[in-house]
């Protein structure tokens, strides 16, 4: 318990102190960073932990950005968001845990980022669902964010 207590207070009061910590994670404080990580930290903060990369012994930071599927379309940054979308797919797989549920949860969580990144711009927008319908069409079975952009685009013929 107080390792769970421990790892939700690293959360909440900065990454450094997350990025310092030495210790190894229980399996349940390492679920608990990780939806953290995932879905409770600021888009900003979470590009942050990318780069410190926090426990990584026990947590998969791999990414591949956005890759050949456009990481700045109309002018956008969607990075962060395909970085944190990455994290999720990589760590709920690595930790027993990725299913159709949680995958809807990871997704969801994608759309919310870019959508935060565009702010109120519809052609920003537009592009952003673009990006989350292939992931929900795509994602389950594919290993990243641009292998699912990127197979949509080769079905609608794009």
């Amino acid at each position: 318990m107080a390792v769970a207590v421990l790892a939700t207070m690293l959360v909440f009061t900065g990454t450094a102190q997350a990025a310092a910590s030495p210790q190894a994670l229980s399996p349940q404080a390492l679920r608990s960073v990780t939806d953290g990580y995932l879905l409770s930290t600021t888009l900003g903060d979470f590009d942050r932990l990318s780069n410190e990369k926090p426990y990584p012994d026990q947590l998969d930071w791999t990414n591949d950005g956005c890759t050949a599927a456009p990481d700045h379309p109309w002018g956008y940054d969607f990075v962060p968001a395909c970085k944190r979308h990455d994290f999720g797919y990589a760590n709920y797989k690595r930790q027993g845990r990725f299913s159709e549920t949680t995958r809807l949860v990871i997704d969801d969580q994608f759309k919310a980022d870019m959508f935060q990144t565009c702010g109120d711009r519809s052609l920003c927008r537009s592009t952003a669902e673009i990006y989350y319908q292939a992931v929900r069409k795509f994602g389950g079975i594919y290993a990243s964010t641009n292998a699912a952009i990127h197979a949509r685009g080769r079905q609608s013929g794009a």
